[in-house]
């Protein structure tokens, strides 16, 4: 980073580890997106840090080359797999790169006039830990989507949900990104 990113936790001693987990993020995102000129990273525990099972908010604001700013928010459950909260960040720097992707799309990834198409589809099964699902297409295809491509900080999808997306061709096939709740 050209000045160096604000490192907060809130509510919580920082465990070993959690900041260079941090540290090693921003500067995954500084390859991919060129060097970050500010930032702000805020962990906070949601009610008493005593509590294993409480909530952890994680905030990334971050400015990066070309006009391109991230505003993220991410709560997760404090569960045996976001225990060190380490993933917790990395899960929070998911989204932050699901939304620069998303951003790319939207621009066109430099070539001008080329935009991605938005479809509608419906919720049909929800992971039991709310990780991932999978869509209903207006075809009857069933897409995958991971939960940080969900653009709406917190949103809950229930099955049958309509939904609005982007599909993309991930590693296992398509996959549905930018993916906004329609209704309930």
């Amino acid at each position: 980073m050209q000045t160096t990113a604000q490192i907060e936790f809130e509510n919580l001693a920082p465990p070993p580890g959690l900041q260079a987990a941090i540290e090693r993020n921003i500067s995954e995102l500084e390859q991919l997106y060129g060097r970050a000129t500010a930032g702000r990273i805020t962990v906070r525990a949601a009610g008493d840090p005593r509590e294993p099972d409480g909530q952890c908010d994680v905030s990334i604001r971050l400015a990066l080359p070309n006009g391109r700013e991230v505003n993220i928010g991410w709560t997760v459950k404090r569960d045996e797999r976001n225990a060190d909260l380490s993933s917790a960040v990395d899960d929070a720097f998911n989204r932050v790169r699901s939304h620069l992707r998303e951003d790319e799309h939207l621009i066109g990834s430099g070539q001008t006039g080329s935009r991605e198409v938005e479809r509608v589809g419906t919720a049909v099964r929800i992971d039991p830990g709310r990780q991932f699902g999978f869509l209903k297409s207006a075809n009857n295809q069933e897409i995958y989507f991971s939960c940080i491509s969900v653009l709406e900080a917190g949103a809950e999808i229930a099955v049958g949900a309509r939904v609005s997306y982007i599909e993309e061709l991930g590693e296992d096939g398509l996959q549905a990104i930018a993916v906004k709740v329609l209704d309930q």
